[in-house]
């Protein structure tokens, strides 16, 4: 009987150790399984917890700080309209000097950054055309007395018929073909720079005087000494930048907002260190080319020293005072291309700013308790408009009550609190 109890126990034993063994990793799997669970949700919770766009500051590290609050204004701006532009000189105000007779440049008498004035010899060119010019004019000048003696003996001779009508009428027409001609020479000679009156034969000239056609400043010269000109080769080239003017184009939307009289503020593109001042004085009538934009011309005043013809510029033009809602500059961040504000979440916590040293004895306590609580800010987009006299027109990209307040100094502290927050979750 014994023996029997010992080999059913002996039988029994192993298959109680498989039992267990089942029952162990049926509870690993089992709890292996809900770990996975777990990890697959964490992620999700990381990431909701990474955007959260609220941060909490202790009353401390706001007294540490200085962050101060605020609230959303109403604010008289100066809007401003920000284009491009370049200066021009009005074509009547540039000059190509040139030479109404071809011939060799035998002097240039200007270099390139010089100033002169309307009239003032500029080159002077040779040519032998130009001593038969005033070789003929000369010759012509004498045959028109010997023609008009012709004609005076002509006409008595007919009065008194002893010469025939025909030579008289012959000898008048003689006259007056000389008489063009010298007229014309004459001209010919004055555009050469020459007096006619003053001319003999022993003053006649081989060269011909070019001068300026207007007052201004030397922007080019296209010859050298020993060159052959002509009518179509220029010499140099002379622009008056004294009449400068600024050419803008402002977009069709924009037009309304551009009137006459109207001051432009403007700096050089290239050298943004000093300011200039235009006042508009035209405004096109159609479109300029295809681009939709309608030309405005406006006249540069007062200094235009280091203003040269065909400088590119950025104007601001000032438009009427617009009252709009508007912060402090410094309670503006900008995030990834984005601009935001703060706004506290809990005033209540806000209001009580911590006194430190001001607090009674009695109160303690209390005030430990209150410098322990967070103040809470949420991070809100705006849209930023003109900026003005320290001030920022916004637009809320959601609307938040009319009382809320903002964070209007120490916001770049608020927006780092907000960054390390969700670098350390």
């Amino acid at each position: 009987m014994k023996t029997f109890k010992t080999k059913h126990k002996n039988y029994l034993l192993p298959f109680a150790y498989s039992l267990l063994l089942m029952a162990f990793f049926t509870t690993l799997i089992a709890c292996g399984n809900k770990e996975k669970t777990e990890n697959i949700e964490d992620p999700k919770v990381e990431s909701k917890e990474a955007e959260s766009t609220i941060a909490s500051l202790s009353t401390e590290q706001i007294k540490t700080v200085d962050i101060q609050y605020g609230s959303i204004e109403q604010k008289q701006l100066s809007a401003t309209l920000k284009v491009n532009g370049a200066l021009r000189v009005p074509n009547n105000y540039k000059a190509n000097v040139t030479s109404l007779y071809g011939g060799v440049i035998k002097t240039i008498n200007v270099q390139l950054g010089d100033f002169v004035k309307k009239g003032q010899l500029i080159a002077t060119i040779a040519n032998p055309q130009f001593i038969q010019l005033q070789e003929e004019y000369l010759s012509t000048t004498s045959k028109i007395i010997f023609a008009e003696q012709e004609v005076a003996r002509q006409k008595e001779l007919n009065e008194g018929n002893a010469g025939a009508l025909k030579n008289y009428q012959s000898a008048n027409a003689e006259l007056k073909s000389m008489r063009t001609r010298r007229a014309s020479l004459q001209q010919q000679i004055q555009l050469m720079g020459i007096n006619p009156n003053s001319l003999n034969n022993s003053n006649l000239r081989s060269a011909l005087s070019v001068t300026s056609p207007i007052s201004g400043t030397i922007s080019n010269v296209f010859s050298n000494i020993g060159s052959y000109v002509d009518v179509s080769s220029p010499l140099a080239e002379i622009v008056d930048n004294s009449q400068l003017h600024l050419d803008l184009n402002i977009f069709e939307k924009d037009l309304p907002l551009i009137k006459i009289g109207q001051i432009i503020h403007f700096r050089i593109t290239n050298n943004s260190g000093e300011d200039y001042n235009a006042k508009v004085y035209s405004i096109g009538a159609a479109f300029e080319n295809e681009s939709k934009s309608i030309p405005i011309h406006a006249t540069v005043q007062g200094n235009k020293s280091g203003l040269i013809d065909g400088m590119n510029i950025t104007a601001i033009v000032s438009l009427n005072d617009v009252t709009t809602t508007a912060i402090p500059n410094e309670a503006i961040v900008s995030t990834d291309g984005k601009d935001y504000i703060f706004v506290v979440i809990n005033n209540q916590a806000a209001e009580e700013k911590p006194e430190g040293a001001k607090v009674k004895n009695e109160n303690v306590a209390k005030s430990k308790i209150k410098e322990t609580e967070n103040v809470n800010f949420e991070k809100i987009e705006v849209a930023k408009g003109v900026s003005n006299m320290g001030y920022t027109a916004i637009t809320l990209v959601k609307d938040l009550p009319a009382n809320a307040k903002i964070v209007i100094k120490g916001a770049f502290f608020v927006n780092a609190k907000l960054t390390n927050k969700g670098e350390e979750e």
